[in-house]
C-alpha cells in the first residue's frame, strides 16, 4: 500500500463510512500512520467484524485485540481466564512497543476500563533460556502471584501444570504452550507443544512469559491492598472473605474489581499508545456513556447492599469507579493532540472536520423476500447485472460451502462468470465482473465504483461458528480428556495397563516423549506420544492389570472376535429381511432444494450435514428408513426434519410431525410455517389447542390429500385421523410416549419413512440404534452462539441475581428460575416481589392440572412474561431462544442429572 501524507492531529467526522467500508479506511489509516492504530468499536460484535473485515482488505495488517471483561461491573466472579491473558499478553506487546502498522482493536467498554501501569507490566516478566540455571520454586511462585491457574494438563492461556522436572505453561497470547524441561536447577530444554495432542511443534531457546492476570500477589501489592482497603472501608470483619484471602497471599474470585489497591496507580489503554492516532465506530461515545452509567448503578447497588446485607450474604464492599474507570472528561483529554477519525455510515455534507467518504449502505432484499410469488434470486441477479455497470460487484457469504451454494443460484439465475476471490485485492486487480469472497460481513455497501452485497442482505439474518480444527481419530483420547497419572488404558497390542505420566526418553541420541504404563510384575512400557493412538480407555473401576508378552490378553481378543462374529451374523440377517422391504424413492428438486438450504439462518454444523446427508441417501435407497437422530437441546435436529419433511413432501407425499406436548407441538409449527413460506406445500397444526373448525379443516385436508405437512400431539394418532397418501413420519422426543401410543406408531410404521429425534434416548431406542437395527445420526457439535455459555457457583447474592433478571429484560430476553421443591416457590415468589418488581413471572410445577400448566408455559413461550418460577417440570425439549438466563437456587439439592 503506497505511504500517503502523515495525519495531523484534530478529530475529523467521516460521513458515508458504512461498516465493513470502514475497515477499508481504517486500512487506509493505518498506512498513513508512522505506528500503531488504535480502533474503538462500540461493542465485541462490532470487533470481530471489523476484524473480519481487515482480513479482507488487508490481510498482511496486524491485529491486535483488547478485550474488554466479560463480566459484569462489581461482580462476584472474575474475567473469563482467556480474557484475562488475551489482555495482559496486548498490554505487555504494547508496554514493549510496536513497530510499523498495526491496529490495536478494542471496545468502548475496554477503553474506558483503566488497566495496571507500563512499568508494572514490564517488570513483572519472567525470562528464561535453555542451559541456564532456573530456580524452579521461584518460577512456580512467579506464576502463582502473577495469576496463572495452576491444573493437571494445561488446556488454555493462563494455565500451568507440574509433573516431577517438566512444567508446562501456557503463556498469554501464545497459540501453543510451552514445555519446560529441568535437571535439577538446569533448564535443559524448552519446547513449543499441541495442548490436545501434547506432540512438540518446534524448541525454542528462550522463554518469555508475561503476567494472566492484572492483580500481581507479591508482598508490596498485598500489603498495598491492606492499608487501602482499611483507608476507604475501615477494619475487615471475620466475613470479609477477600481480605482474608488477599492477606493470606491466595487468589480470590472477583478480586480483578479492586486492581487499584493493588497498583501504586492505574493508566488507560490510551497511555500504552501515546499520540497514537485513533479511530472510532458510530456511537461509540454514547456506549461509552451508556458503560460508564451502568458503572456507577452497579457500584450504587452494591454500596446499597452493604448496608443492607440479609439472608447471608457475604460482605462486598466496592471500589470506587473513578479508581477502575475513567470518565468522560478523561476520555477526551486521552484524545487531545491526536488524529482522530469517528466512523458514520450516514452521508454527511463536507465541512470544517467533516469529510464523506462517498459509501452508503447497500440494498436489503427482505421486501423480496416476505413478498408472495417472488423469488429472491431473481431480484439479487437483476440488481447484480444494474450494478455491474459501476464497477465490480462482490457477494460476501459466511462460509466456503455458502459460497459454492451461492455461485451455484447465481448460474441457476442467469448470471455467468462468477470468480472465487480470497482477498479484496484480487477483486481490484480484476477491475470488474462478480467475486465472490468469504466474509462474514453483516450488510452489503456500495460506493460510485463498486458494490458489495452480503448473505444477509438476501437471505435474511445469519449467525456462523468459527472455524474448527479438524480432528483425528488418533486424537480423540487426548482431546475428551488428557489423561491423569493413574487412569487405566487398553493398548492395542498389550493389554490393560496403568498410565503414569509422561517422561522423557533418549533414543538413538534424541529426547522423545512418552506415555509411561505400568504392567502387571512391575513391568513398564514408554509408549511415544505420537502412537497414542493405539491406546484407549478402559471404562469405569478397577480393573486386573496385565502381563507384557502374556497370553491372556491375545485369548480374551480372541474370544471377543468370535462373539463379535456371532453378534454380525444376527445383525446382517436383520439388515437382510430390512433390505427386502421395498419404499418409494425421494429427490427433492435441486433448484428448490438450494434454495430451502440457504433460507437456514447458520452455518450447518458438520454434524448436521452428515446427518442431513444420511436422511436423503435412505431416501434415495428404495428402502424404509428407520432412523435415529440424537443431540442435545437447540444441537440443529428441527434443521434435518425440516430438510427431511421438504424432500419427502415436495416428491408428492405427505409429512406427520408427532409431538408428546402441546408447546412443543406450537413451537414446530410457528418454525415449519415460518421456514415453508414461499413455497407450495400447506402446513398446518393440529392438537388439543386448535379450534374445533380448524382441526376438522386439517382432518378433511389430511384425507383428501390437500394438506401435505400436519405437526401436532398424540391428537395425530386417533383413530379418526386417515391420511391420503403419508411419506414421512417424524417423532420428536419419542421417550414420552406411552405403550399405547408406540403401538399406534408401529401401526403407522409399516409402509413410511420414519425419522426420530431426541436428546434423551431411552435405552431401548439406543440400544437398537447401537446395534444397527436402527440407523443413527448423532449430531454432537455444539449450536452457534455469540457468546459461550458461562456457569458460576456461588453464594445466595440478591444483587446478582437481580441484575442477571433485568439484564435478559432489558435485552429483550427471558430467565428460568429453578428451585427444587415446591415448598421453595413461596419464598421464590416473595423474593421476586420485593426484589426485581419489574419483572413478569408466572409459576408452573408438577401439582398443577395439565391443561393450567399448559396454559401457563404457553403463556411464557410467547412472551407475555420474563421470568418462569418453577421446578423440575420444565421441559427438556423445549426451544426458547429468548431465554438465556437460568438461575438454579439451592443447587446443593439437586441430583446429577
Amino acid at each position: 500500500m503506497a505511504r500517503q501524507a502523515p495525519l495531523e492531529p484534530g478529530a475529523i467526522d467521516v460521513g458515508g463510512a458504512p461498516e465493513g467500508f470502514d475497515a477499508r479506511l481504517l486500512a487506509d489509516l493505518a498506512a498513513r500512520a508512522d505506528g500503531p492504530v488504535l480502533h474503538v468499536a462500540r461493542d465485541d460484535r462490532r470487533a470481530a467484524a471489523m476484524a473480519e473485515a481487515l482480513a479482507v482488505f488487508a490481510p498482511a495488517l496486524p491485529v491486535i485485540r483488547f478485550p474488554a471483561w466479560d463480566c459484569l461491573p462489581y461482580d462476584r466472579v472474575s474475567p473469563n481466564a482467556e480474557v484475562s491473558a488475551t489482555r495482559m499478553a496486548t498490554l505487555a506487546r504494547l508496554a514493549r512497543g510496536v513497530e510499523g502498522p498495526a491496529v490495536v482493536l478494542a471496545t468502548a467498554n475496554a477503553a474506558v476500563q483503566r488497566v495496571p501501569p507500563r512499568e508494572t507490566v514490564l517488570d513483572a516478566t519472567f525470562e528464561a533460556a535453555v542451559s541456564r540455571r532456573v530456580d524452579v520454586d521461584a518460577l512456580l511462585g512467579w506464576l502463582s502471584r502473577m495469576g496463572f491457574n495452576r491444573a493437571p494438563t494445561v488446556s488454555e492461556p493462563g494455565d500451568f501444570a507440574v509433573r516431577g522436572g517438566i512444567v508446562d505453561v501456557f503463556p498469554p497470547g501464545a497459540d501453543n504452550p510451552v514445555r519446560l524441561d529441568f535437571f535439577g536447577d538446569v533448564l535443559e530444554g524448552a519446547r513449543r507443544f499441541e495442548a490436545a495432542t501434547q506432540r512438540t511443534v518446534g524448541k525454542i531457546a528462550r522463554v518469555d512469559l508475561a503476567p494472566a492476570s492484572e492483580v500481581i500477589l507479591d508482598e508490596p501489592s498485598i500489603a498495598r491492598f491492606r492499608t487501602r482497603y482499611r483507608e476507604r472501608f475501615g477494619a475487615a470483619g471475620l466475613d470479609d472473605a477477600l481480605y482474608e484471602a488477599v492477606s493470606a497471599g491466595r487468589k480470590h474470585q472477583g478480586m480483578e474489581h479492586w486492581a487499584p489497591f493493588f497498583h501504586e496507580r492505574m493508566e488507560s489503554l490510551f497511555d500504552y499508545l501515546p499520540g497514537a492516532p485513533v479511530s472510532m465506530d458510530h456511537l461509540v461515545e454514547e456506549a461509552r456513556d451508556a458503560r460508564l452509567e451502568t458503572v456507577r448503578d452497579h457500584h450504587e447497588a452494591r454500596a446499597q447492599g452493604a448496608a443492607t446485607r440479609s439472608l447471608g450474604q457475604t460482605a462486598y464492599k466496592p471500589c470506587p469507579p473513578e479508581l477502575l474507570y475513567i470518565d468522560a472528561a478523561a476520555w477526551a483529554s486521552a484524545l487531545d493532540g491526536r488524529p482522530v477519525r469517528r466512523f458514520d455510515p450516514n452521508r454527511r455534507p463536507p465541512g470544517p472536520g467533516i469529510v464523506d467518504a462517498g459509501g452508503r449502505i447497500g440494498r436489503s432484499f427482505a421486501a423480496e423476500r416476505r413478498m408472495e410469488g417472488v423469488n429472491v434470486f431473481d431480484a439479487l441477479a437483476e440488481h447484480i447485472r444494474a450494478r455491474l455497470g459501476d464497477g465490480p460487484v462482490a457477494v460476501a457469504s459466511y462460509s466456503e460451502g455458502a459460497r459454492d451454494r451461492l455461485a451455484t443460484l447465481l448460474r441457476d439465475h442467469g448470471v455467468e462468470g462468477a470468480r472465487l476471490a480470497a482477498s479484496w485485492a484480487e477483486v481490484e486487480k480484476a477491475g470488474g465482473g462478480v467475486h465472490l469472497l468469504v466474509w462474514p460481513l453483516e450488510q452489503g455497501f456500495e460506493t460510485a465504483r463498486l458494490t458489495v452485497i452480503s448473505e444477509q442482505d438476501v437471505l435474511g439474518d445469519r449467525l456462523v461458528r468459527g472455524a474448527r480444527k479438524g480432528r483425528k481419530a488418533e486424537n480423540v483420547i487426548a482431546e475428551a480428556a488428557s489423561l491423569s497419572p493413574g487412569d487405566l488404558v487398553v493398548h492395542v497390542e498389550h493389554g490393560i495397563g496403568r498410565y503414569t505420566g509422561l517422561q522423557t526418553i533418549e533414543a538413538l541420541g534424541a529426547p522423545h516423549e512418552c506415555l509411561a504404563l505400568d504392567y502387571a510384575g512391575g513391568a513398564k512400557l514408554y509408549l511415544p506420544v505420537e502412537n497414542v493412538e493405539l491406546l484407549s480407555r478402559y471404562g469405569e473401576g478397577e480393573a486386573q492389570l496385565d502381563r507384557l508378552g502374556g497370553g491372556a490378553w491375545q485369548a480374551r481378543k480372541a474370544r471377543l472376535k468370535e462373539r463379535l462374529r456371532e453378534v454380525a451374523d444376527a445383525l446382517i440377517r436383520v439388515a437382510a429381511e430390512r433390505a427386502l422391504k421395498a419404499a418409494p424413492r425421494y429427490q427433492p428438486p435441486v433448484g428448490a432444494w438450494d434454495e430451502f438450504c440457504a433460507r437456514f439462518p447458520y452455518e450447518e454444523t458438520e454434524d448436521q450435514l452428515k446427518a442431513i446427508g444420511d436422511v436423503l441417501e435412505d431416501f434415495a435407497s428404495g428402502r424404509p428408513m428407520d432412523r435415529l437422530v440424537c443431540g442435545d437441546v437447540g444441537f440443529g435436529k428441527t434443521e434435518v426434519a425440516l430438510r427431511a419433511a421438504f424432500a419427502a413432501a415436495m416428491s408428492g407425499v405427505q409429512v406427520a410431525l408427532v409431538c408428546p406436548t402441546t408447546l412443543l407441538s406450537r413451537q414446530h409449527a410457528k418454525g415449519f410455517a415460518a421456514r415453508f413460506q414461499g413455497t407450495p406445500l400447506k402446513v398446518r397444526q393440529l392438537s388439543r389447542f386448535v379450534p374445533a373448525r380448524e382441526a376438522a379443516e386439517t382432518r378433511e385436508g389430511l384425507a383428501d390429500g390437500s394438506v401435505d405437512i400436519v405437526i401436532g400431539t398424540h391428537a395425530l394418532l386417533a383413530k379418526g385421523i386417515r391420511f391420503k397418501d403419508l411419506g414421512l413420519l417424524i417423532i420428536d422426543e419419542e421417550q414420552h410416549f406411552g405403550v399405547q401410543h408406540k403401538e399406534r406408531l408401529k401401526a403407522l410404521r409399516a409402509d413410511v419413512h420414519v425419522l426420530t429425534m431426541t436428546a434423551t434416548p431411552i435405552p431401548r431406542t439406543l440400544q437398537l440404534a447401537m446395534s444397527g437395527v436402527r440407523e443413527l445420526s448423532i449430531i454432537a457439535t455444539p449450536p452457534v452462539d455469540r457468546l459461550a455459555v458461562r456457569t458460576y457457583v456461588t453464594p445466595f447474592d440478591a444483587i446478582t441475581v437481580r441484575e442477571a433478571l433485568l439484564r435478559e429484560r432489558y435485552r429483550g430476553g427471558q430467565s428460568f428460575f429453578v428451585v427444587p421443591r415446591i415448598a421453595d416457590l413461596p419464598d421464590a415468589e416473595a423474593f421476586l416481589k420485593e426484589q426485581v418488581p419489574e419483572v413478569r413471572y408466572v409459576v408452573a410445577h408438577g401439582q398443577m392440572a395439565a391443561g393450567e400448566l399448559d396454559r401457563r408455559m404457553n403463556a411464557f413461550y410467547d412472551g407475555e412474561y420474563d421470568v418462569l418460577l418453577a421446578t423440575t417440570i420444565i421441559e427438556s425439549g423445549l426451544d426458547i431462544p429468548a431465554a438465556n438466563t437460568l438461575i438454579v437456587h439451592r443447587a446443593d439439592m439437586f441430583g446429577l442429572a
